[in-house]
């Protein structure tokens, strides 16, 4: 289950960084995922409590975009969208296509709470 290694490694980023700007806690975590990654929403998202409990992101929300897959045709230069099965392009039905978009994981945004002003 590649998801536990790819969460793991997105948590130990959203840690650090929320660990470096002195937050309490962490609420929300937004990820952008493609779609060819293979990453199931759910397995990702059991990885997500399973690995912050006891942590600073422990009950925090888990939001997950996916990114549809899109590649450009070197035949014809004809940019499409697909699923992960089908990249003949639909203009040529040339197989010579480059994935310009689906692989991707990043993490978007993270939302922390802070201490207030007086440190509190």
């Amino acid at each position: 289950m590649h998801e536990m290694a790819l969460m793991e490694s997105v948590l130990d980023t959203v840690e650090s960084s929320a660990e470096q700007a002195g937050a309490l806690k962490v609420v929300k975590v937004s990820l952008s995922v493609g779609e060819m990654t293979e990453a199931i929403a759910e397995a990702l998202e059991f990885a997500f409590e399973a690995l912050t409990d006891g942590t600073i992101m422990e009950g925090a929300e888990l939001a997950i975009t996916y990114i549809t897959p899109r590649s450009r045709c070197s035949a014809c230069g004809n940019e499409f969208e697909h699923d992960r099965f089908h990249i003949i392009c639909p203009r040529c039905g040339s197989v010579n296509t480059r994935l310009l978009a689906g692989r991707e994981l990043y993490i978007d945004s993270i939302e922390v709470d802070m201490p207030d002003e007086d440190g509190a």
